[in-house]
């Protein structure tokens, strides 16, 4: 089992903690565990609120049928440290768009920045290829204040345009660590409640048993 995985060990524990009889150890592992799978699901969900929900890195953005990695930095709060969805500091900050693959070096890139959901400009940069492949901006969000923001970068390729919008926040949730932390914690806790409810019902189904066993004696 994944030792990533908050519900591995609560599992082996419930397994020895629930006083079951051993005649059906199978069907009540799997039973806990199509609980565990079910209710794991439940963070990915609440927590996608930016980015699809199919995509393992939210920092990933496809557009057409290309690819592109969005980082942004602010050097004066957290030096080298990247982040993408969630930017924790309002200040300077540096968006970097780098390119998977070399057919968009070839392509002219144009992207703005505003601020949500007013949809006002904070920043632009004019239509221009690039051949390392990354293009980037500094913003100084210190101007504009805490809040949700949207790249929208445009791809144009002789007169044709295609475009995605990259959402995010800026000085409203955090740094993504802590929010990653939180989502272990959620998961953890909801395991929990798995594993009392299981041991509960158990412990409950086995003393219906005996009494069941003490009748028919």
């Amino acid at each position: 089992m994944n030792n990533n995985d908050p519900c591995g060990k609560i599992m082996t524990w419930t397994a020895r903690a629930s006083g079951l009889p051993g005649k059906k150890p199978k069907k009540r592992s799997l039973l806990i565990l199509s609980a565990l799978m079910l209710f794991l699901g439940l963070p990915s969900v609440v927590h996608a609120h930016r980015g699809s929900s199919d995509e393992a890195d939210p920092c990933r953005v496809k557009i057409g049928d290309e690819w592109l990695h969005f980082s942004a930095y602010t050097p004066k709060f957290s030096g080298s440290k990247s982040f993408c969805r969630s930017i924790p500091k309002v200040g300077m900050t540096n968006l970097v768009f780098d390119y998977e693959g070399d057919k968009l070096r070839a392509v002219s890139m144009e992207f703005e920045v505003t601020k949500e959901p007013e949809g006002t400009r904070v920043y632009y940069r004019a239509p221009d290829t690039t051949k390392t492949g990354t293009v980037d901006g500094t913003v100084d969000f210190s101007q504009f204040g805490p809040g949700n923001y949207r790249a929208h970068v445009t791809l144009v390729d002789q007169g044709e345009k295609v475009d995605t919008h990259i959402p995010f926040s800026v000085g409203i949730e955090g740094d993504e660590t802590f929010i990653k932390i939180k989502k272990f914690l959620y998961t953890f806790l909801i395991c929990v409640v798995i594993v009392l409810a299981s041991i509960k019902f158990a412990r409950g189904k086995t003393k219906k048993d005996k009494l069941a066993e003490s009748s028919e004696g």
